[in-house]
């Protein structure tokens, strides 16, 4: 039996598959994940609603490979297509607060996606807990490189630094999400992306010792 059609309908699939991800990111950037439709995506990429579904099944699974894509397109002019190691992971985590704050709705469909997958059986459930875990270790990496460049060793307070500075992000987009005059995204995650980095290299007094009794 000929698979020659086989073969040539997945490079078309995969071409449609992409744009219907392109067109995801301007439509969720520009109206968020609540106001901008399948439709919108339909119509951008000249296909029916049908057709969208037909290739991601529904809004929630394309919001998940649109954020999939959107990470891979980030490091795609990257080495490796993959987010550099040690001290200049921190500079590039500064980088994607910048970029972050031109694409609210994606940042917007990040964040209430990721809230809703703490609830058991969520699909993107399993996405966010690889995510964070392989984010974690990619921030531990960097760490450790950079203590070792700097004759500095505390395995706890960098397993503790890895964890804040993926939260302090994320807490801080939430912030900016409802308050952007009010929270500059990408300064104040330069300024706790230091100051946790600066907490390792350089541990300051414990906080209590600036507490005195009246």
């Amino acid at each position: 039996m000929s698979t020659g059609n086989t073969s040539q309908a997945r490079p078309e699939t995969e071409r449609r598959r992409t744009e219907i991800l392109r067109a995801a990111l301007d439509i969720f950037g520009a109206k968020g994940s609540t106001n901008g439709t399948l439709s919108d995506i339909a119509d951008e990429v000249g296909m029916t609603h049908a057709g969208v579904l037909h290739h991601f099944g529904s809004k929630q699974r394309l919001l998940l490979e649109m954020l999939e894509f959107r990470d891979r397109d980030d490091v795609a002019g990257l080495a490796e297509r993959h987010i550099p190691g040690g001290p200049a992971l921190f500079a590039h985590l500064v980088g994607t607060a910048l970029r972050n704050s031109l694409r609210p709705g994606i940042v917007q469909a990040y964040a209430v996606l990721s809230a809703e997958s703490v609830t058991d059986g969520h699909a993107a459930r399993e996405f966010f807990r690889k995510r964070y875990r392989v984010l974690r270790e990619d921030v531990d990496a960097a760490f450790r490189e950079l203590c070792a460049q700097e004759d500095v060793s505390d395995s706890d307070r960098i397993d503790k630094a890895a964890a804040s500075i993926l939260a302090v992000m994320d807490g801080l987009q939430l912030q900016w999400l409802l308050d952007p005059s009010i929270v500059d995204l990408a300064d104040t995650s330069e300024f706790a992306i230091e100051a946790i980095v600066n907490g390792v290299m350089h541990p300051g007094p414990a906080l209590y010792s600036y507490v005195h009794d009246a």
